[in-house]
């Protein structure tokens, strides 16, 4: 079911710095994945879990994430004329898909700032934060799930939680947990950001989802800047996590999930998503296969 109360944001204020020269003057969300911007795919999946208000958080140089989601009637004409129903269907899809906002970040004082920004616009809703770097696979829904869980749960904090390798659990935010009565939610007793995997709670990774109750924000505007100077969300889920009344729970994603935050990955999200279309896979693979048999 639709839950048409909930709000969504997508921080997209970032510098892109891993992909430059490209995001010089392009923002990394809208580096194309196949054929799409990266932020599409996840409007697209906060709009199938029913989420038609959606607040995205730029910076600088940001006006290209606006104006793909605004119309372009001149384009949208040329096509009509032509009778290219397909083409103009699909550049019609990214306009028709939410109510889309905008508000500008200012200074980029980190992923919890950035939320912050919401404030005003959220206002008493609770509401969903998906990260732009993280594309799910619309075949593994996850936000659903999540959704689900913050009603059943009483309007609990909900994040989404990966295991990981432990070799790699320093670049995520690592959660302590204790297991429910489902054994794909976890209940989250607390989260460290970026630990040594020595010292890392478990390698249940934090990954970019996350539903939280409008009380979040009253936290955040106490937050003091943390790792790296900046205003770390997590720092206000972990004081969520242990303040009597509010609680932290965790839904455990087992599906398919592609980092396009790293310059490698996002060449194999490209490769594994193509791989997969019916109209590009059955050319793509045999080609995969022939070469990589040459390496």
């Amino acid at each position: 079911m639709p839950h048409k109360p909930f709000k969504a944001v997508i921080p997209a204020a970032g510098l892109g710095t891993r992909f430059l020269p490209a995001t010089k003057a392009m923002p990394k969300e809208m580096l194309p994945v196949v054929d799409k911007p990266a932020i599409q795919y996840v409007v697209e999946e906060a709009a199938e879990a029913g989420i038609s208000d959606i607040l995205i958080i730029i910076g600088r140089n940001k006006n290209n994430i606006a104006n793909h989601f605004d119309s372009v009637p001149e384009l949208e004409e040329k096509l009509r004329q032509k009778g290219d129903d397909e083409r103009l269907s699909r550049v019609q899809a990214s306009t028709e898909l939410a109510d889309i906002h905008m508000v500008r970040q200012g200074e980029p004082k980190g992923l919890g700032h950035a939320v912050l920004r919401a404030a005003h616009h959220v206002g008493d809703h609770p509401f969903a934060v998906l990260l732009g770097d993280d594309l799910i696979d619309e075949r593994d829904p996850l936000l659903t799930k999540m959704l689900d869980e913050f009603d059943k749960r009483g309007g609990v904090t909900v994040i989404a939680l990966m295991e990981v390798d432990p070799a790699h659990i320093h670049m995520y935010g690592a959660a302590a947990v204790e297991p429910t009565e489902d054994p794909d939610v976890v209940k989250v007793t607390g989260l460290v950001e970026k630990p040594k995997a020595e010292e890392a709670p478990s390698n249940l990774a934090v990954i970019g989802r996350y539903v939280l109750p409008p009380s979040v924000f009253g936290i955040l505007e106490h937050t003091e800047p943390g790792r790296g100077g900046e205003i770390q969300l997590t720092d206000a889920l972990q004081e969520l996590a242990v303040t009597e009344g509010e609680g932290v729970y965790g839904v455990v994603f087992r599906g398919r999930r592609y980092d396009t935050g790293d310059r490698l990955d996002y060449i194999k999200a490209i490769v594994q998503l193509a791989a997969d279309r019916e109209d590009l896979g059955p050319d793509l693979r045999p080609w995969l296969k022939e070469f990589s048999a040459q390496l």
